[in-house]
């Protein structure tokens, strides 16, 4: 049974960073997909961040290229998403969400929620002016 926990979130001010975990308890088989959402007040949940463990590949929304970070313990079964140079804009609740993933979901699909069945309850992420 997977069950992911996340972890991290807070109220910063802008420019500041914070490290987001999500813990999963069960087992992921097959190429396993991992991703980071977030939805904010009124807005859409919007795909944040991705990877693939299979391919090593990663993938990034536009808005926070060069800024966040996502990178996997697996080890610890742990994926990570490191937030630096936060703005307002970045706040919302951050989900994380996993698939066992026979294939791979690919750049698009890989930031929709369509792609992933298990889902983590949200950190909330406040970013002050």
């Amino acid at each position: 049974q997977v069950q992911l926990v996340e972890s991290g979130g807070g109220s910063v001010q802008a420019g500041r960073s914070l490290r987001l975990s999500c813990t999963n308890s069960g087992i992921l088989y097959y190429g396993k997909c991992m991703a980071w959402f977030r939805q904010a007040p009124g807005q859409e949940r919007e795909g944040v961040a991705a990877v693939y463990a299979r391919g090593n590949n990663y993938y990034y929304a536009d808005s926070v290229k060069g800024r966040f970070t996502i990178s996997q313990d697996n080890t610890k079964n742990t994926l990570y998403l490191q937030m630096n140079s936060l703005k307002p804009e970045d706040t919302a609740m951050y989900y994380c969400a996993a698939d066992p993933c026979p294939n791979e979901l690919g750049p698009i699909r890989s930031l929709q929620e369509v792609g992933y069945n298990y889902w983590g309850q949200g950190t909330q992420v406040t970013v002050s002016s």
